[in-house]
């Protein structure tokens, strides 16, 4: 996996070297990811393009090549946009040229960080090439900066120059894939962009002042959208086709920084996981799939390209309900380790609160309102990945005994492959400890479309899944750092599950 971080201040002085620190502070934290290259872009000031630091190795080293760089360290900004990347390589090897963040060529225009992988890259970089880019890594992801430079050299062409979020949504809407971006670029100093799609990514926010939760409708661009697709792009590469890109979309949001409308202190984060926001604030937005979030001027506009109508109010920033002291290794030597240590306690936290042992009665809010839906159920499908898949393996005998009902357990990577008949008449069950398991959430997404009751059990609130599932119970573990899973918190869950789906009261 990879890791996204993101620090912008706005009218908050901060020392370069405080911004760096931030950086690798947040990096860090996503180590825990595994990575075998990591790498930042710093600046953005007003005249200035970013400047890109990779390092192939681990986070002490790209510390330790910050350190060295011979930028003025102590130099305050009030105004900042710093991105941060851990790779785990996929395409091309470890090394700088294939470290994030990529760029759009030696003027550094466009830099972007991604997670994720973008799945027409290779008809894209066949095309761009064609039109004069010269790329430098083996990477997918620097398509996404090469085509961001190709369409903003095509506004400018024709005689507009284009908004950040029109462009990155032009973007967006040509490349394919699963993923999650920031980007940032020396022709919009200053700004931002965030994208999610299909891989998560979370919005933290810190102010001197109350932040507004109250939306309000942006204009947007009056343009007539454009159906685009690698030919439409090829067509506009040889001159036969005006526009190849679609505008951003009407459903746009904005919040301004703080309730009065005055300019206070603030500071954005972004992450791929809330373990890296924590440290700096409790207030936090889980963006959902296709957001757009533009940052500007202290301000944030959010977008959406598949919705319809005004975003709704529940879209608004949340309390983040998890201690610093859960995500530290404390004495232990290792994350690993120390949750193993954890286990007792976990599963303790798993049961409190639910099962009454004096009376041998288990209760589970979660589900407690369509009980008679899941025993009226033709089948329990249970659908997982990796050591959620694991679990409900090892629980399919008891859940059956006790629920006497037709117990499957799918992997949910197979399952989309053969995309099994699903009706409604079924209850799906998708585990996830982090609720945000791609395979999973695709699964989650047929089943619905199918119209089963769908049902989550993660250890991550606020994830896609407790998002997404029509109910479900969560683990309640506490954070799980270490990548291999040592809290068995989710068979024990299974069981209790089981266990109140016999329950009759």
């Amino acid at each position: 996996m990879c890791g996204i971080f993101a620090y912008l201040n706005y009218e908050t002085p901060a020392t370069r070297q405080k911004i760096i620190d931030t950086l690798i502070g947040g990096l860090r934290r996503l180590e825990y990811r595994g990575y075998d290259s990591a790498g930042i872009a710093i600046g953005n000031e007003a005249g200035n393009a970013p400047e890109i630091f990779r390092m192939k190795g681990n986070v002490d080293q790209l510390q330790e090549l910050m350190n060295n760089t011979g930028l003025d360290h102590s130099k305050v900004l009030n105004n900042h946009v710093g991105i941060a990347h851990t790779r785990w390589a996929t395409h091309g090897e470890p090394c700088i040229r294939n470290s994030h963040p990529q760029t759009s060529g030696d003027k550094n225009g466009f830099v972007v960080v991604h997670n994720g992988i973008i799945t027409n890259y290779a008809d894209l970089k066949v095309t761009l090439t064609r039109a004069g880019f010269v790329f430098e890594s083996e990477t997918d992801t620097e398509v996404i900066v090469k085509l961001a430079q190709f369409l903003y050299d095509n506004h400018l062409a024709s005689g507009s120059r284009p908004s950040f979020p029109l462009l990155v949504a032009e973007v967006c809407k040509v490349i394919q894939g699963a993923y999650a971006i920031v980007m940032m670029s020396a022709h919009y100093p200053g700004e931002a962009i965030c994208v999610k799609v299909s891989s998560p990514l979370i919005l933290g926010v810190k102010s001197s002042a109350a932040v507004a939760e109250k939306t309000k409708k942006v204009s947007a661009e009056p343009k007539q959208p454009v159906t685009v697709s690698a030919t439409n792009l090829r067509k506009a590469l040889a001159h036969e086709e005006d526009e190849a890109a679609l505008p951003v979309p009407p459903t746009v949001t904005e919040r301004p920084h703080s309730r009065d409308g005055s300019r206070h202190t603030i500071e954005f984060f972004l992450a791929s996981d809330v373990s890296a926001i924590i440290e700096h604030t409790r207030q936090v937005m889980y963006l959902e799939d296709n957001d757009m979030i533009h940052f500007a001027n202290g301000t944030y506009q959010l977008y959406n390209h598949k919705a319809t109508d005004e975003l709704p109010d529940n879209r608004s920033l949340q309390n983040l309900e998890m201690e610093l002291d859960k995500i530290s290794k404390g004495n232990f030597s290792h994350y690993m380790l120390k949750e193993i240590y954890e286990q007792e306690e976990t599963v303790m936290s798993t049961m409190r609160g639910r099962v009454d042992f004096e009376k041998c009665e288990v209760k589970l809010g979660g589900v407690s309102a369509h009980l008679e839906h899941i025993r009226k159920s033709r089948k329990l499908t249970f659908i997982a990945c990796g050591t959620s898949y694991h679990s409900a393996v090892a629980s399919r005998a008891i859940v059956e005994e006790l629920s006497k009902m037709q117990v499957t357990v799918e992997l949910a990577s197979d399952f989309l492959d053969r995309k099994p008949p699903v009706y409604r008449d079924d209850c799906c069950v998708f585990i996830s400890q982090s609720g945000e398991t791609a395979d999973t959430l695709r699964a989650l997404e047929y089943c619905k479309t199918h119209g089963a009751l769908c049902i989550g059990i993660t250890n991550t609130v606020g994830s896609a899944i407790a998002r997404s599932t029509d109910c479900g119970v969560y683990l309640n573990c506490g954070p799980e750092i270490g990548v291999a899973s040592t809290k068995v918190s989710q068979t024990c869950r299974l069981h209790t599950w089981a266990r109140k789906s016999h329950t009759r009261t």
